[in-house]
């Protein structure tokens, strides 16, 4: 029999209210053991939560909610406490003392809701990362996830391969001749056609860039001005400034948000082909390896030196003993904070053109790869000529769907999934 479990899925005491939730077959009888009786289905009682001695908890509202239909597709039942440390440990406790009632792991009810078919994989990992959002594009795309955008898109690609599937079975029943001529007229290109919808799947922005960031790294020569403007951007002294040459010795990073766009800023060690100081040698070679990563390079050393791409910035245009560019992309002083409105303002647009749209799912690496399966089944299956092997690489494609959503999966898998949810969701 499936343990009850149970934990306070509301934030940590001390606040006004602290949920406690308990999911499984003894939910019922713990709302009974502690407030006496169960109340009617869905409604929240007010009761008088006491322990096995009788002594009172907690005065409380109390919601049963009978399953299948619930969160985790079990018996549920919540416990709205006053949000005091003591008061949640007692209960805590008296749960604690029941038969077959045991703490939650972390991740556990959500596993379960799974497990029990409440929410598919794909929803379960847009639930993920709806609680670790930070920022506003983050908290839309997990949203798309969680609420199941992706999954009623995967349902539908499916289901073209399950009817493709049944096609090609026909002419495998059926059929007299060992080829697919007898297939639909419109067969081969309604495969071209799905190939093509994946392949532009593929080819949008990443969830990855919303979960770490657009990454922006300043570059150029030492002294040009890399760790004010980078202080000035994060709003922060993070980086230490000064005339000397050499100053930055190593990359250093800072994540902001910035108009409800996630980015990662970058200072570097000031390019040099030659450097005396071995440590700075190594941080030169580490500013060298950061342009390599980055999605967006801010170039302050001379015009026309920088990565491709880069763009170009003239710092410091607030002295008159520095060289100005003949065309930077932007003009800035993080001194009189000339300039720095303007360059916000197009990293948040760039940025946003290279991340997933506002409320679109986007696909994390193991979507991906998924997807990619799928589109070189498809694919394949396009270019077969014997059915058995169209049928063959249809199936591999309605594998790989199944996969996104978790009718195939592995333990391991799920594991890291669920352990990166706190206790009590």
């Amino acid at each position: 029999m499936t343990d009850t479990i149970f934990a306070l899925s509301s934030g940590s005491p001390p606040a006004a209210i602290g949920v406690l939730r308990v999911s499984g077959p003894q939910a019922g009888e713990a709302i009974a053991a502690l407030a006496g009786s169960v109340p009617p289905a869905r409604r929240a009682s007010y009761r008088k939560l006491r322990d096995g001695e009788g002594a009172i908890l907690d005065h409380a509202l109390v919601l049963w909610f009978p399953g299948p239909n619930t969160a985790t597709g079990e018996d549920l039942a919540e416990f709205h406490l006053h949000g005091g440390r003591a008061v949640v440990t007692a209960v805590e406790s008296a749960l604690s003392q029941m038969a077959k009632l045991r703490r939650a792991t972390p991740g556990e009810f959500t596993r379960r809701a799974f497990a029990n078919g409440r929410i598919d994989l794909a929803e379960a990992e847009g639930l993920a990362d709806l609680l670790s959002a930070e920022t506003e594009l983050q908290r839309r795309s997990a949203l798309a996830m969680a609420d199941g955008a992706f999954s009623r898109q995967v349902e539908t690609w499916r289901d073209r391969v399950l009817a493709a599937s049944a096609a090609v079975e026909a002419i495998l029943d059926f059929g007299d001749e060992d080829d697919v001529a007898d297939l639909p007229e419109d067969f081969l290109a309604g495969l071209d056609r799905f190939h093509v919808e994946l392949t532009e799947w593929l080819m949008r922005p990443r969830a990855e860039r919303l979960k770490d960031g657009f990454r922006v790294v300043l570059a150029g020569p030492p002294n040009a001005g890399k760790s004010t403007l980078f202080n000035a951007l994060v709003e922060d002294e993070a980086a230490i400034t000064a005339p000397l040459a050499g100053t930055t010795r190593d990359v250093l990073t800072r994540a902001v948000a910035i108009g409800g766009v996630p980015f990662v800023f970058a200072d570097t060690a000031g390019l040099r082909d030659q450097t005396g100081d071995e440590i700075e040698a190594i941080g030169i070679a580490r500013a060298r390896a950061a342009l390599d990563g980055a999605d967006l390079v801010l170039w302050l050393g001379p015009e026309g030196e920088g990565p491709t791409g880069a763009w170009e910035i003239a710092a410091q245009c607030d002295r008159s003993d520095i060289a100005d560019k003949y065309a930077p992309r932007h003009r800035v002083s993080a001194v009189t904070g000339s300039g720095l409105d303007e360059i916000r303002r197009d990293l948040i647009e760039t940025a946003r053109r290279r991340m997933p749209r506002p409320g679109d799912a986007a696909l994390n690496r193991r979507q991906h790869l998924l997807v990619s399966e799928a589109a070189l089944a498809i694919a394949a299956a396009g270019q077969e000529s014997d059915p058995l092997l169209v049928a063959e690489a249809l199936r591999l494609a309605r594998v790989a769907f199944d996969g996104l959503i978790g009718r195939t999966t592995t333990e391991d898998m799920l594991d890291a999934l669920f352990g990166r949810f706190c206790i009590g969701k």
